[in-house]
């Protein structure tokens, strides 16, 4: 039995402060990215909604048949 390779086990260190601001910093901007891109499409929409109302192709007033 001389040669047998001992089995070395992970110690638990805790976490990485480091990783954890790294992933932090990375989940709230893809976070954020995603709001601003919600905020644009919604921004859009509108803007949409008011130039037709202005051109005149639609209204919000319902015509009495």
């Amino acid at each position: 039995m001389a040669n047998i390779p001992k089995i070395r086990h992970t110690v638990y260190k805790g976490p990485s402060i480091v990783k954890e601001i790294i992933y932090g910093i990375t989940i709230g901007l893809a976070a954020g990215g995603l709001w601003k891109m919600h905020h644009w499409n919604n921004q859009r929409r509108a803007r949409e909604f008011y130039d037709l109302l202005d051109k005149g192709e639609i209204s919000v007033v319902v015509e009495d048949q």
